[in-house]
């Protein structure tokens, strides 16, 4: 059994070009987690995918029973991996995530995945919260502009400040190319 384990949060359909809620840069993210998943299976660590899912209709993406839910194809577990299904932002908020992880002896998460101020942001703070050693990798998370009083802030400032946030106490975030290089 390992220490840790990767953690890959929503690379869902709908976040891609054509989906309900496109994120920039999400095919880039997704090439680099699937570069994280390799060396990840590879090594024999733990994989860990999760799911976020609306039921009863009427979410801007992700509703159970659509396309859009699904994990992406570059992304998709193998037989065997854990999936857990979310209903919320946190992933660990009224799923089973920490008893997966206590159950295969995980102290240390790699988080990747989206949406960087959303789920991203609220399962790493989370997971520091409850005692795990936490490293984000920045250039497998993607996110989107945001609005705020008619303002739009591009998608590139919300990751620089989300990600500085995470690392300023909750997280080491590095990129891909270093986590593989480590």
């Amino acid at each position: 059994m390992t220490n840790k384990a990767l953690l890959i949060i929503d690379v869902q359909n709908d976040y891609f070009p054509g989906g309900a809620w496109e994120l920039v840069g999400m095919e880039a993210a997704a090439a680099n987690t699937a570069k994280l998943i390799e060396k990840t299976r590879s090594a024999g660590e733990t994989v860990v995918h999760v799911q976020h899912v609306f039921t009863g209709g009427g979410a801007p993406f992700f509703n159970e029973g659509t396309e859009g839910v699904e994990i992406h194809e570059s992304c998709k577990p193998l037989d065997g991996e854990a999936l857990v299904q979310k209903p919320k932002a946190n992933s660990f908020l009224d799923t089973n995530l920490k008893e997966v992880l206590d159950a295969a002896g995980v102290e240390e998460l790699v988080v990747v995945g989206a949406m960087t101020q959303n789920c991203i942001d609220s399962t790493v703070r989370a997971a520091a919260d409850l005692g795990y050693k936490v490293t984000v990798v920045h250039d497998a998370c993607a996110t989107r502009d945001l609005e705020l009083n008619g303002e739009v802030i591009p998608a590139k400032a919300v990751q620089a400040s989300f990600m500085a946030a995470l690392g300023f106490s909750f997280a080491s975030v590095i990129d891909t190319k270093a986590y593989l290089a480590a």
